[in-house]
């Protein structure tokens, strides 16, 4: 435990007491950590991928060691290939930070036609991933679901330059395969509530196509808004109370729309380093918690001082945001990342992120 002051909570009671409006202690720290906390603890990269027992451990010990808050999870960015019958490669070396799509199993306008909601109980990842959450399960930890939004999945469906073509060129293929993704995602969702209960899931959902480094605000408007606010609608109606939404990438001009999308009572919304944690605040400050947003490019390159002065920033500008925040990088912990830059997170997090 790094922390030099006195805490009141665990984090288990510091997230509980966020969830629900009461006062904290301190600015939770949230670390959205996969490679990096298998390569803490002396294993390889795609551990976090293919063994969830040796996943949930590595992440429990590195939450242990630095003092987070945040739970273990499973999941990665390139979710939806594999599950729609293509292929997935975990990573294997340095080079290869998290799992790659070799081979999309959408190649045509035909695949589409043909294409079939997967079996929820064994396509892709699923197994490993209820496997994992069963391990959540006997724990006593939260029950988290990772997937990505309707454009992402569709996007590792058939590629997303193909997805891209068709939306200018075939939208009605691109609008039927987001549909495919969405009924998907609700479908995965189900099968957690059907296992676990409702009010002990959390879906996480990560939609990093949909930024504007990709798609234009007009396509975000036509592709993304209408599938990604009906799914969240469908996801709380079966009992959810809140999920965690990673807005993930350039989305400055998206968020008119994503402010009109529910998160639940009253969700989490992440953002990527390039949305100010004051325009989040703007948007979405009174109905949700705000949790950012560090670039993760400074936490692996940049040096222990310049990641102290961005925790500093992000805890200032955003600690008395009117339903809380939560400090975490902007994207995914990189594996490669200094232990001591992440250390000066939690420090900097213990200088400035007190209640008193």
């Amino acid at each position: 435990m790094i922390m030099s002051r006195k805490q009141n909570m665990t984090p288990r009671e510091r997230v509980s007491a966020l969830l629900s409006g009461q006062l904290i202690d301190r600015v939770p720290v949230f670390q959205f950590a996969l490679g990096f906390c298998a390569r803490n603890v002396g294993y390889p990269i795609a551990t976090a991928y293919d063994n969830p027992e040796r996943s949930l451990q590595a992440q429990l010990w590195t939450q242990e060691m630095y003092g987070y808050d945040s739970s273990p999870f499973y999941g990665y960015a390139s979710y939806g290939s594999w599950e729609f019958g293509g292929q997935v490669e975990f990573p294997s070396s340095e080079l290869q930070q998290a799992p790659t799509i070799p081979y999309y199993p959408v190649q045509s306008e035909e695949d589409v036609e043909t294409l079939e909601l997967p079996d929820v109980t064994k396509a892709g990842m699923l197994p490993l991933a209820m496997q994992f959450s069963k391990l959540q399960e006997r724990l006593g930890l939260p029950i988290i679901v990772v997937v990505g939004g309707p454009f992402t999945i569709a996007g590792n469906i058939c590629g997303v330059e193909k997805l891209c073509r068709w939306m200018i060129k075939r939208p009605e293929v691109a609008h039927r395969l987001i549909q495919l993704a969405s009924d998907h995602i609700l479908d995965v969702v189900q099968h957690w509530v059907e296992t676990f209960g409702a009010e002990q899931v959390t879906p996480h959902i990560w939609e990093p196509l949909a930024s504007n480094q990709m798609i234009s605000p007009e396509q975000f408007e036509n592709f993304v808004f209408p599938y990604q606010k009906k799914l969240h609608q469908k996801i709380l109606t079966k009992g959810v109370k809140d999920m965690l939404c990673h807005i993930c990438g350039e989305q400055n001009l998206n968020l008119q729309h994503w402010e009109q999308i529910p998160m639940g009572n009253p969700g989490i919304v992440s953002f990527g380093h390039e949305v100010d944690l004051a325009t989040a605040i703007r948007h979405f400050g009174d109905k949700c918690i705000i949790a950012g947003n560090i670039e993760p490019q400074v936490l692996q390159d940049g040096t222990p001082q310049q990641v102290y002065e961005l925790s500093k920033q992000c805890i200032e500008k955003a600690k008395n945001a009117p339903r809380g925040y939560v400090l975490m990088t902007g994207c995914e912990l990189p594996p490669m990342a200094p232990p001591y830059n992440v250390y000066m997170m939690m420090k900097a997090v213990n200088d400035f992120g007190w209640y008193d």
